[in-house]
């Protein structure tokens, strides 16, 4: 049953990346992460009340409270760091850097819950981060940043660190605690860091406005984000987290398609063996 949570995870991940890259042509990624974190608390809590979880609040213990708070915080730092790379750079670029964070979730896994690493997971961390060196090269030999815009790397980068410590703090804090309700509180830790981001980094003179179109958007990614969520955090409690994250980070080759057929996106035939080895690494990581 974890896999077909993890593979529904991966779906509405992979169309949250495109809608948000709609989105947020014209308005800050801060601002946009902010207010899509609300429209998935809003979702979260829904389902909350939805399952009747609600009345177990009052019984989640310090620990797993504490590492709820943690992995929202990580969440915000991821999310906060992805759409700004979004916004920069290639979505193909910028996705195929983040979910190479199943790598370090794997050794996180290995080292922090003791999870193990078989002969088929090393030739597939080989695999994955062998493949994305090849999806992140430019195309005509040009530096990485003149070509997609500057600093896009260094934000996927730490979106994939910050990814791989929520799944690890995640898989802690919802051990003894209701899958939804966990959601629904650690969406709140986002909401909070989200917007406290926004008015610390906002200039005096930057208007809270954003384009209605890309409001809608902005949205719309939100209710996808809440919906991978809810069948991320399902799968992890019901699955291992060294194969949950590696059916989630599959999420790439939706993005990947609908990249092509919205944002026109093309890979080169490099780029494309990278998403070959990229997408077999990934799948070598469940076995």
């Amino acid at each position: 049953m974890w896999l077909a949570f993890a593979a529904g995870s991966a779906f509405f991940a992979g169309v949250t990346s495109i809608l948000a890259k709609c989105g947020i042509r014209r308005t800050d990624s801060n601002l946009a992460t902010a207010i899509r974190t609300i429209v998935v608390l809003v979702f979260a809590w829904v389902m909350v009340f939805v399952v009747g979880s609600q009345g177990q609040i009052t019984q989640i213990s310090g620990r797993s409270l504490l590492f709820l708070v943690l992995s929202g915080l990580a969440t915000g730092a991821s999310w906060l760091c992805y759409f700004k790379a979004l916004q920069i750079g290639d979505v193909n670029k910028v996705v195929s850097v983040d979910k190479s964070s199943s790598v370090l979730t794997i050794l996180l896994a290995l080292l922090l819950l003791h999870e193990e690493i078989s002969v088929c997971k090393g030739i597939g961390i080989i695999g994955i981060g062998f493949g994305t060196w090849l999806m992140i090269q430019p195309r005509d030999g040009e530096p990485l940043e003149r070509k997609s815009g500057k600093g896009w790397f260094v934000y996927a980068a730490l979106s994939a660190l910050f990814a791989s410590l929520t799944a690890i703090l995640g898989k802690i804090g919802i051990e003894a605690v209701e899958s939804n309700l966990g959601t629904a509180i650690r969406t709140g830790v986002v909401l909070v860091m989200a917007w406290v981001v926004v008015f610390v980094t906002r200039k005096p003179d930057q208007p809270l406005t954003v384009p209605r179109g890309e409001l809608g958007l902005i949205c719309l990614s939100g209710l996808a984000t809440g919906a991978s969520w809810l069948c991320y955090y399902r799968a992890l409690q019901l699955g291992p987290a060294s194969l949950v994250a590696p059916v989630d980070k599959l999420s790439i080759l939706v993005t990947i398609l609908f990249s092509r057929i919205v944002l026109h996106e093309r890979l080169t035939r490099r780029a494309f063996l990278g998403l070959v080895l990229l997408t077999v690494g990934t799948l070598l990581l469940l076995f």
